[in-house]
């Protein structure tokens, strides 16, 4: 038989939302935030808490007439999440709660890796060191790469260092040490997921990832733009409009070093442009080709897809910002309109490890929801310590 969530199930769920989405908070705010009564939030509080997923987090310590509220909270044995920047130079860990609260983060440089399971036996040791404080299930983990990926699995155009994770093989072992659902995604993604959680004004706008690779992402009405083809997002391969230099020899840190040195820099790293003296003239001569390329890439998302915010994030962040008066003068004078062009603050290994957390929160929160919706006829176990579903 077919059975359907009734309203207290949804009023439930919504209380769920609340809290997952604002702990700790009182029940005065959870009346505020959904719209319930007291007696239904009262009642979705007390099924939650025999579920698991609410405990009492303090008092309220306003002063004024009247009982003290008391703080509703997400006990730790709800569950966790994890989300990676697994980048060509440096790899991030970051472990949260279900509220999104850090539980503890971990930055190490990358080796080198020459096979695909030897490299996820060693993401998966590290996660493993991240979560030792976590509590409750691991509920998901979103691993971020410089490259594209489609279907949450398949890897297209990583950068020259991790040409061996091209495919669907990094998933796939990854998925095969853990007892959690795994998701990939693009660096690029993950960087303007972390813009739009913060900042939900956010409509359309574009991202540029400069660091190893040059990577993009976009949003559309706040969502992020995905594509069916592993041609979408491949941005870099576009003429740079410098001689014949595409998109990704000059935007970057791979492909600007290698143009620096043809122009006769010696350069060890490419922060060294930016970090160290240099010849003024040869300088003068990698910035103009580096504007240029920031121009063209700006007009080619501009007359496509209309963004009303252009940002740059990743390890040429401060090159970006040196140039940015020059191309957006350059940008005035050849389109009717510019977006707004801004670099992010940008902590390599741990604002891209941010972002994937937030995909991470988004699915679980939904898993969770409909849970909710389906469970009317599960018996109601008694309070208990762990979640129930």
């Amino acid at each position: 038989m077919t059975t359907h969530p009734t309203s207290r199930d949804y009023n439930k769920a919504s209380v769920l939302d609340a809290v997952l989405s604002h702990a700790p908070l009182t029940r005065n705010q959870l009346m505020e935030l959904t719209g319930l009564s007291k007696a239904t939030v009262h009642r979705a509080v007390e099924e939650l808490r025999a579920d698991g997923f609410v405990v009492d987090g303090g008092v309220d310590e306003a002063t004024g007439r009247g009982r003290r509220s008391t703080y509703l909270d997400l006990p730790g044995t709800t569950g966790h999440v994890v989300g990676i920047s697994f980048g060509a130079q440096t790899t991030g860990v970051l472990v949260t709660d279900l509220r999104g609260r850090e539980i503890q983060h971990l930055t190490v440089p990358t080796p080198d890796h020459q096979e695909v399971g030897a490299a996820a036996r060693w993401l998966v040791d590290l996660m493993a060191q991240a979560t030792e404080p976590a509590r409750g299930p691991l509920r998901q983990i979103v691993a971020a790469v410089p490259g594209r990926v489609r279907d949450g699995t398949e890897i297209f155009g990583p950068a020259e260092s991790m040409k061996i994770f091209a495919g669907s093989d990094l998933h796939k072992a990854i998925e095969d040490l853990v007892q959690a659902p795994v998701l990939l995604d693009s660096d690029a993604n993950a960087s303007l997921l972390g813009i739009l959680t913060n900042d939900a004004t956010i409509t359309n706008a574009a991202l540029f990832s400069v660091s190893t690779i040059l990577n993009f992402a976009s949003c559309t009405d706040h969502e992020l733009a995905r594509g069916s083809t592993p041609t979408f997002g491949d941005i870099g391969v576009l003429s740079s409009g410098v001689g014949d230099e595409i998109l990704d020899e000059l935007l970057s840190t791979r492909g600007l070093l290698r143009f620096a040195r043809k122009r006769g820099f010696d350069l060890e790293r490419i922060e060294d442009l930016w970090q160290e003296p240099q010849d003024a003239a040869s300088r003068a001569q990698v910035l103009e080709a580096f504007t240029t390329a920031i121009v063209t890439a700006v007009s080619v998302v501009t007359v496509t897809l209309d963004p009303e915010s252009v940002y740059f994030v990743g390890r040429l962040r401060p090159l970006v910002d040196e140039v940015l008066p020059e191309a957006r003068k350059r940008l005035d004078q050849s389109l009717p309109a510019v977006p707004e062009l801004r670099t992010m603050p940008h902590l390599i290994g741990l604002s891209t490890a941010q972002g994937a957390v937030y995909a991470c929160l988004t699915m679980v929160h939904d898993r969770l929801r409909d849970a909710v919706l389906g469970a009317r006829h599960q018996s109601q176990a008694a309070e208990q310590s762990a979640p129930a579903f």
